[in-house]
């Protein structure tokens, strides 16, 4: 069977806006980890919108905000420097940034069922696992991808600004060989397909040995890719659902885990169904393990099923897991949401994160 995935760095534009929120969010969580925050974002060129419901005791201004934004989107790399060496035209400033922000408090009638324990929202949330240890238990070709993105990324970021950080990746497999890589990623030089291509092979040497050199690479397949980040499209927050999940090997549930704070079944239970199908798919065994998990605003209730590779159940059941218990067990109240969205939505790293905000 064939599978296929992508990967989006965070300098492209729908990841830029993931990552904006992402990073007020953790602003807000360090200094109240009940704050009840639900934040969009919508970046074109360089003017930004912001709108949502935010409820805190940390009191942030717009300037506020608006200090925040420019701080994540220059972490991303988007600097005036860079800008200035691809031409303002062609890239995005967080030097630049011209910001509006509509913002009021969370509904009242929202906030009485979560305070009463329950769950912010009511929807199905989709888990899985795969078996694969080298893979950290994701799907090979997603993976992949998300490798080679990451990989080519960093390049960017080094600062030689000759590969630009707007980068976009798809992997294709026939079990457990890789039969195509597409590769998006800006270049003011047409020597950097040589560095992508070396990029390309040593990732899929490295985890799907069996594909040798025997597969289809396509690099830029427009031709020319100079114009990018949000001066060629229009970024906006949880359009990169697949990227941030399991690729094409999974259904998606729930809503944009990003700008959300763990309240919100679309992180909390998303997350947790993960977690969920890893320890199901560690006792029963097999190739993979799917979870789902139903919910209903206010209520703390929760149903799960547990699916093999196949999509048949394998057990069932509804738990009374309040907001507040699975939050603390899973650690979500803490500020680790940019960090989750340069690693992984399930792959976040314990390090400490290097806050540059001087409030």
């Amino acid at each position: 069977m064939k599978r296929t995935s992508e990967f989006v760095s965070l300098g492209h534009p729908d990841a830029t806006c993931d990552y904006v929120v992402a990073y007020i969010l953790d602003r807000y969580l360090e200094k109240d980890s009940r704050a009840r925050f639900a934040m969009e974002c919508q970046i074109k060129d360089n003017y930004v919108t912001l709108g949502g419901e935010v409820t805190s005791v940390a009191q942030f201004t717009e300037d506020n905000l608006r200090q925040f934004v420019r701080e994540a989107v220059r972490e991303i790399g988007y600097t005036r420097e860079y800008a200035l060496a691809w031409g303002t035209d062609n890239a995005l400033s967080a030097d630049d940034l011209d910001i509006t922000i509509h913002t009021s408090m969370q509904s009242p009638q929202i906030a009485q069922g979560v305070n009463a324990e329950g769950w912010g929202d009511q929807g199905i949330m989709w888990g899985m696992a795969e078996s694969d240890m080298r893979t950290e238990m994701m799907p090979k070709d997603h993976y992949i991808a998300r490798q080679i993105g990451t990989r080519l990324y960093d390049e960017a970021r080094k600062g030689s600004f000759n590969i630009g950080l707007d980068i976009k990746t798809q992997v294709t497999m026939d079990g457990d060989r890789v039969t195509d890589v597409i590769v998006a990623a800006p270049m003011r030089d047409e020597a950097e397909r040589r560095n992508v291509e070396t990029t390309v092979g040593s990732v899929v040497a490295a985890y799907a040995p069996e594909s040798g050199t025997d597969y289809t690479l396509v690099i830029n397949g427009t031709g020319a890719y100079v114009r990018h980040s949000t001066m060629g499209d229009c970024g906006t927050t949880g359009r990169k659902l697949a990227v941030d999940f399991y690729g094409g090997n999974c259904r998606i549930g729930g809503g944009c885990p990003w700008g959300k704070d763990a309240t919100k079944a679309d992180v909390t239970l998303n997350v947790y169904a993960r977690f969920l199908a890893q320890k199901m798919l560690e006792r029963v065994g097999g190739s993979r393990v799917y979870c789902a998990i139903s919910c209903c605003i206010g209520k703390s209730e929760i149903g799960i099923t547990y699916l093999d590779e196949h999509l048949t159940e394998i057990a069932s059941t509804v738990e009374n897991r309040p907001a507040s218990e699975v939050i603390d067990e899973l650690r979500l109240s803490q500020p680790t949401f940019a960090e989750r969205k340069r690693s992984g939505l399930f792959a976040v790293r314990r390090t400490p994160l290097v806050v540059k905000s001087a409030m």
